[in-house]
């Protein structure tokens, strides 16, 4: 499996928001791509917002984003959701271990 990490650092104030905005619409988006997503988390105290998504592999993933961001619903939502975030960072790894039934 291959898997992004992604910590955003989001604008003061906004968190609450972006959770909504990822919970209601990017997260199912990325689903309905087949992009899975492992799980995100919220550091308030640091206003940052952690989460994990996975494919088969990078390329996989590549392909799978092609379609995401090339859909209607995504194409809809314009540069709103970067509204959100002061600073991305983005880790890619791979998969060194995979307990049951965690497999993509």
């Amino acid at each position: 499996m291959f898997a992004q990490v992604r910590i955003y650092t989001i604008n003061k104030g906004m968190m609450d928001d972006w959770i909504k905005l990822f919970n209601e619409q990017m997260a199912p988006l990325h689903e309905k791509h087949g992009i899975k997503i492992i799980g995100a988390w919220a550091n308030r105290p640091q206003n940052e917002f952690v989460w994990i998504r996975a494919a088969e592999s990078e390329e996989d993933l590549k392909e799978k984003m092609k379609a995401f961001m090339e859909s209607p619903e995504r194409k809809a939502l314009g540069t709103f959701p970067g509204t959100h975030h002061a600073k991305t960072e983005v880790r890619d790894t791979e998969s060194v271990y995979e307990p049951v039934g965690a497999r993509v």
